[in-house]
């Protein structure tokens, strides 16, 4: 046998060799699983894995992503193939873990086959691509005694929530019904119905639509309308309470009686809401309107209280933004964006430990009371807070509110040296906070209902009811309102309201721990998959303070060549000026112009520094990830070579010795 064809055979047998290795390693690699992401993002939570165990019976999940017609759409649409590929790895993470009760079927559904019918049929989320292509990416979930349940279409901006999505699917599946949630609003938060929005259509207007939180609450629980005016609170196991404005006492005994029989409550209260907007009326009269919600009586029997016109502040957490398009952007202080870096949720609570960052606007202070013969021994534990530099500020009118200067806000705030609270939640036997009763009026002396009426009844009765809790209770009070609106929540997309940031989140994790289900929260509260560049934004914020002093010296001194300039514009403007006077305000122009140039590039010149660090590190960046393995690989070569290179010397000299 000649070299040549030793040296084919070699490699055919090595291309064997390795096809059989990738066979083999793929077979392998089905049972043996590693997750090395930093986030453990394809590693199912404890709770999924409890749901998973207690199954009883097998499902089928049928995942239908039209993957050959995602090749064919636009950049939008292809985007949704590394989504896919997450979401197909989770559910056969799903399979594995069930040990043969989770079936997974994955569809391409192709035009005009029995698969696009069966998407269809179960109402997945159509978008069409071309005349004939349409694009699927949703999920059906079947069991053995003919339950159906879907997931629509699988978003990316839920990228969070999907295993809690899919879990909660297989949850209600097999064991769980929904949860029956009232809300109690004074805000139209549950919206108009069908019927009316049309019929306002039809009239040129436009209607009230439900707030993006509650339909994105009516997939997991049983939501009914809560009237603002009502005396008993019955079918519900929770309530939500949103924006409570000057409740009449007996929704307020109706509340209390509530959670003195066990019911659990969140309750949504705000200083200042912005979603409460003034109607039309009022618009047109100039009255004022108030935007602010408070229980005081029931938060008091709760250990707690909100002070009126104070709000939370932080420096660091507030956004920066333009107020008018006119404008430099600035600090905000009155929205800020909470977040896990500075401290701002409880990380020993499970319904805000894994929160990645949550939108607050106008938040008030929530303060807890001396418990003493009043109060009962309860346990306040805080949820949000600012960091260790946050204040409160307050206003002295809600004149102020109207045309909001936010540069004042900002002068008059001080830092301060402990956080402030902004969410508690209170566990323990609660009092009443009406222990004698509440006032109502007497039906038996109401002779313009029942002309059989007693006329020498008196007027009004006193209702009594329970005095103190019949078993320790919960409740989760949040001193924000706009944290669940539309414009703070979610954002608008092509494909609709798609949540923002953990506002949301936030909002399900109180409501899932109040309802008991602890392990789906253990699901859900996985953190953001945001990566952010921290060591990018630990830089801008160093040279942001580094800089700052010389920055508003600067600012300042630009400011005051601004005004000096339009002073000498406005007198070259009036009459009986003279020559001389004119050419010497000219010449005084031009000097104040150029120290305003000056001003501007030293300006120009603090910001490029913090630009440069930047650039730094994304050069060093550069580098590091393409440079050094093409070196070492030319070292490992030469390093190679040379050992090969002397290992032959060293075999030719034995062979010529022997």
């Amino acid at each position: 046998m000649n070299r040549a064809t030793r040296a084919i055979l070699g490699i055919f047998f090595i291309f064997v060799i390795a096809i059989s290795a990738v066979s083999i390693t793929q077979n392998l690699g089905k049972r043996v699983r590693m997750d090395i992401t930093e986030r453990e993002l394809y590693t199912l939570s404890e709770g999924t894995k409890e749901i998973l165990t207690e199954l009883n019976q097998p499902i089928t999940l049928k995942l239908f992503y039209a993957k050959t017609a995602a090749m064919k759409g636009p950049d939008e649409i292809r985007y949704y193939n590394n989504y896919y590929t997450y979401v197909k790895a989770l559910l056969e993470e799903y399979a594995i873990q069930a040990k043969g009760n989770v079936v997974l079927e994955v569809i391409d559904p192709r035009p005009y086959s029995d698969e696009e019918m069966a998407a269809i049929r179960y109402g997945l989320r159509r978008f069409n691509i071309t005349e004939d292509e349409s694009f699927f990416f949703g999920m059906v979930l079947q069991t053995q005694f003919g339950v159906t349940k879907t997931i629509d279409f699988f978003s990316p901006d839920r990228q969070e929530f999907v295993e809690y999505d899919i879990s909660y699917l297989i949850d209600t599946a097999i064991t769980r019904q929904k949860t029956r949630l009232g809300v109690l609003s004074s805000l139209s938060v549950m919206g108009d119905s069908e019927y009316m929005l049309r019929m306002m259509q039809m009239q040129g207007q436009q209607g009230q639509r439900k707030w993006g939180i509650i339909s994105h609450l009516e997939k997991q629980f049983e939501i009914t309308s809560v009237p603002a005016d009502t005396d008993k609170i019955t079918d519900v196991d929770l309530l939500l309470v949103i924006q409570p404005k000057n409740l009449p006492e007996k929704t307020l005994f109706a509340i209390d009686q509530f959670v003195l029989k066990g019911g659990r409550v969140i309750v949504c209260v705000d200083p200042h809401c912005i979603a409460d907007m003034p109607d039309r009326q009022q618009q047109m009269q100039g009255m004022q309107h108030d935007a602010s919600s408070n229980m005081p009586e029931l938060l008091k029997a709760w250990g707690l209280e909100m002070p009126a016109m104070t709000f939370a502040g932080d420096r660091s957490l507030a956004v920066t933004g333009s107020p008018n398009p006119n404008r430099r952007p600035e600090k905000i202080l009155s929205i800020m964006k909470l977040n896990s870096a500075n401290y701002c949720f409880n990380k020993d609570n499970p319904i805000v430990a894994d929160l990645g960052e949550v939108t607050v606007a106008f938040p008030g202070v929530l303060k807890t009371l001396e418990q003493g013969e009043d109060l009962p021994e309860l346990k306040h534990v805080p949820l949000l807070m600012t960091s260790d530099e946050g204040n409160s500020w307050t206003i002295e009118s809600p004149y102020e509110l109207m045309m909001p200067n936010y540069s004042a806000f900002l002068r008059r705030f001080r830092d301060g040296t402990e956080p402030v609270v902004m969410g508690y939640m209170v566990t323990g036997s609660f009092m009443s906070a009406f222990p004698e009763g509440i006032e109502a009026p007497n039906e038996a002396a109401d002779q313009e209902a029942d002309e059989n009426a007693d006329p020498n009844a008196p007027a009004t009765k006193t209702v009594t009811g329970l005095t103190e809790a019949t078993e320790s209770g919960a409740i989760v009070v949040l001193a924000d309102v706009d944290f669940l609106s539309d414009m703070v929540a979610y954002q608008r997309t092509f494909l609709g309201l798609a949540p923002m940031g953990g506002n949301s989140t936030l909002m399900l994790n109180a409501l899932e721990s109040l309802s008991g289900s602890n392990r789906l929260i253990s699901i859900r509260s996985r953190g953001s998959y945001e990566r952010p560049f921290t060591v990018v934004k630990d830089i801008e914020t160093a040279a942001e303070e580094e800089m700052i002093e010389e920055t508003r010296a600067i600012e300042a001194q630009v400011k005051g060549f601004e005004q000096q300039l339009n002073e000498k514009l406005q007198s070259l403007q009036g009459d009986n000026k003279g020559a001389i006077i004119n050419q010497t305000i000219l010449e005084e122009k031009k000097e104040i112009e150029l120290q305003l140039r000056d001003a501007e590039k030293r300006l120009r010149d603090i910001k490029m520094k913090k630009r440069e660090r930047v650039e730094g590190l994304k050069g060093w960046m550069r580098f590091y990830c393409t440079i050094p393995v093409p070196i070492l690989t030319v070292m490992m070569s030469i390093g190679l070579g040379i050992y090969r290179s002397v290992k032959r010397r060293r075999y030719i000299s034995h062979a010529s010795d022997s």
